[in-house]
């Protein structure tokens, strides 16, 4: 009785002519989350793939590989060979070591599946043949098909796969598939679940983070890189890129009203991110702003903010609000780290009365007495860049 760890895709399946290139990324992916595991195997058949490793490490495989983005449903499963004559022994042994496990079960079910047409027993006739078996040599138990202690699944394959439980995995699309993408990604909640909805969605991330040292402290820098490294289970790895703006904020306190402080200095951001994007051939930003959240984020405030910059800006939790939120930063364990209280740039010479509904003339009258570029020259060129990684 061989145990295997299997995975599911779903919307890969519908890509049709496309779907090879989106399988092979698939597949990719999964080997690189895996890296550093001693696993025996990874191969597919049709739409699962299946893992074989040493059983001391299978749960910390299987709880990797189901935040991989691209499988829908995972768990663990006994592979059996496809013999047709020894199938009533395959059920007999899969049930019984259940039972030794779990001795309160009372009622059961089959539930079969027959991918492989050759096969001489139909899913049908699989159902009622296995559960005479139980039922023999089983005597306090009995069949339930509405809600049964006990569902088997017995999945006919190129083998015999049985399997109990199946658990949501983290689905979406394969990383890399749809893109490139800049994530502003700051200490607080909102970015860091704004990263992970556009990755399930095949984006592959690049971060930049904004400091005002040492107006904010190397520990508020090293919030961020905790919460992306809370990130990597799902993304695989990051980059992020750290930029000090005190200067740009410096020069819009000395020269533009007060009131415009942060819709001024999110403009630069933006700029900063789409510098960034460039040079790692990224074709869009992704910001963790929602609509109406914060004085900069009305409707007015994300005009401003956008025009500062020509590529799409993506904004995942826009309609969404701060208990939504939490539930996925909880979710994806970023929150205990996003609520940690550490200083942030967006604080420094905050307005008492920053505007929240800002006109885009006005904004851009203000920034006109700035050298824009020559800013954006001075902040990057102190930029540091870290990568993060899995550490095993």
């Amino acid at each position: 009785m061989k145990q295997v760890i299997s995975l599911s895709y779903g919307e890969v399946a519908l890509k049709g002519g496309n779907r090879k290139y989106f399988v092979d990324k698939l597949m990719k992916n999964l080997k690189q989350a895996l890296r550093g595991y001693e696993t025996d195997r990874i191969y597919q058949d049709r739409t699962k793939f299946y893992i074989e490793c040493p059983s001391e490490i299978a749960d910390e495989v299987y709880e990797q590989a189901r935040k991989v983005f691209g499988f829908v449903v995972s768990s663990r499963a006994v592979v059996y060979e496809k013999d047709p004559e020894k199938l009533a022994d395959q059920a007999l042994e899969y049930v019984s070591a259940i039972l030794e496990k779990d001795p309160s079960i009372r009622s059961f079910k089959f539930e079969a599946k027959r991918n492989d047409k050759k096969y001489p027993m139909k899913s049908m006739e699989i159902n009622p043949f296995l559960g005479g078996i139980i039922l023999k040599k089983f005597e306090h138990l009995h069949v339930d098909v509405h809600n049964p202690d006990l569902l088997v699944r017995v999945d006919i394959r190129n083998a015999i796969y049985f399997y109990s439980q199946k658990e949501k995995a983290a689905g979406g699309l394969p990383i890399g598939t749809t893109g490139r993408s800049v994530l502003l990604l700051s200490g607080g909640i909102d970015s860091p679940v704004a990263g992970h909805m556009m990755a399930k969605r095949g984006v592959e991330l690049v971060a930049v983070n904004f400091n005002s040292y040492p107006f904010t402290s190397e520990r508020s820098d090293e919030k961020v890189l905790d919460l992306a490294r809370k990130m990597i289970p799902y993304i695989g790895s990051i980059d992020v890129h750290q930029v000090n703006i005190l200067p740009i904020q410096k020069a819009i306190r000395m020269n533009c009203p007060e009131k415009e402080m942060t819709i001024l200095s999110r403009r630069f951001m933006m700029r900063i991110a789409e510098r960034i994007a460039k040079e790692q051939s990224a074709g869009s930003l992704i910001t963790g702003e929602s609509l109406g959240q914060v004085a900069s984020q009305t409707m007015e405030g994300l005009h401003a903010t956008n025009s500062a910059v020509s590529m799409p800006v993506f904004r995942p939790l826009i309609g969404m609000d701060k208990t939504e939120i939490i539930e996925i930063a909880q979710r994806i364990d970023t929150f205990e780290t996003s609520i940690l209280p550490f200083d942030d740039c967006c604080m420094v010479f905050l307005p008492k009365h920053p505007v929240t509904h800002p006109k885009l003339g006005q904004i851009e009258h203000s920034e006109s007495v700035l050298d824009v570029e020559a800013l954006l020259d001075e902040v990057m060129e102190s930029r540091k860049i870290v990568t993060i990684k899995k550490d095993r």
